[in-house]
């Protein structure tokens, strides 16, 4: 749900000063020498910097204001559970997450409720966790150390250099995107995530029967969801009748989810299988 509220119009922090605690509950200003790292230990602004080439982005990077719980769980907790998509180096997810349990890819946490959530009742289940918001990254991983769920792993930057560069042909379970910025405007469409090209990219990192699950309250993004993913030949609909999906018991209801319904929106779900393609032999002539 990250991106639904990351719009070109958000709100930008100051520049020059960054609250830090150093009693719980209390936040002191500090101000940093310019060209001084936000978090020296923490998630980076550009981790791919200009290594790849500019295209069109489904994302508006945000670096909004922290606050001192998370800025904390950042310094403290990026060494451990926290990775810069920087596309310069394989990533080992064994290794990534110390067992070979399931991974399934999350595009977009915002504040971590949900991922927190699903990660505390499926402990046999590792996710790896995709944002660039920085008070989201801090706040998952605050949910994470409280809660002791070492299943989670927090991924900054972009999940296209993620998948592209750093993932290995088959190597996720699943793949979730929920309530990804809907992009209203016309002639940001071609900013959307769920296109043809991002499916094909997916498709090649997931295994033969791995889970797509997308989840969006804007109507008219989940028709077009609804389409490509239909017409896609990678991905096949868990639904026998072809459309959404009712919502399933484990994705939760989150706060920002309970207040769109509140508005009256309408909330689709969406699950696709990727399909195994069998390479039928020649038939004699």
């Amino acid at each position: 749900m990250s991106d639904s509220l990351s719009t070109p119009d958000a709100p930008q922090p100051a520049t020059g000063g960054e609250w830090t605690s150093h009693h719980p509950g209390v936040s002191v200003r500090h101000t940093r020498a310019k060209g001084e790292p936000r978090f020296p230990d923490g998630p980076k602004a550009d981790p791919a910097g200009s290594h790849f080439e500019r295209r069109i982005r489904s994302f508006q990077p945000r670096r909004s204001r922290v606050t001192a719980g998370q800025a904390d769980a950042l310094q403290r907790l990026w060494p451990k559970w926290g990775l810069d998509i920087d596309g310069q180096r394989t990533l080992d997810l064994p290794e990534l997450f110390g067992n070979d349990n399931p991974v399934v890819l999350e595009i977009g946490f915002g504040m971590g409720e949900a991922t927190a959530q699903m990660a505390a009742a499926d402990p046999g289940t590792n996710i790896l966790a995709v944002d660039v918001h920085t008070p989201g990254q801090g706040n998952l991983l605050n949910l994470a150390d409280q809660g002791g769920m070492a299943n989670i792993r927090v991924a900054n930057g972009d999940a296209i250099i993620l998948l592209r560069e750093m993932l290995t042909p088959d190597s996720l379970d699943g793949l979730r995107v929920f309530f990804p910025d809907p992009w209203p405007k016309k002639r940001h469409h071609k900013r959307r995530l769920i296109q043809p090209e991002f499916l094909t990219l997916a498709a090649t990192r997931l295994k033969p029967g791995a889970i797509v699950h997308c989840a969006t309250d804007w109507e008219p993004y989940a028709e077009q969801m609804l389409e490509v993913l239909t017409a896609h030949p990678d991905f096949e609909n868990t639904q026998p009748d072809g459309g959404f999906a009712p919502r399933p018991d484990f994705r939760p209801l989150t706060r920002f989810e309970g207040q769109g319904l509140d508005k009256g929106h309408v909330v689709n779900d969406l699950l696709f299988r990727r399909v195994q393609h069998h390479n039928h032999p020649p038939t004699s002539a």
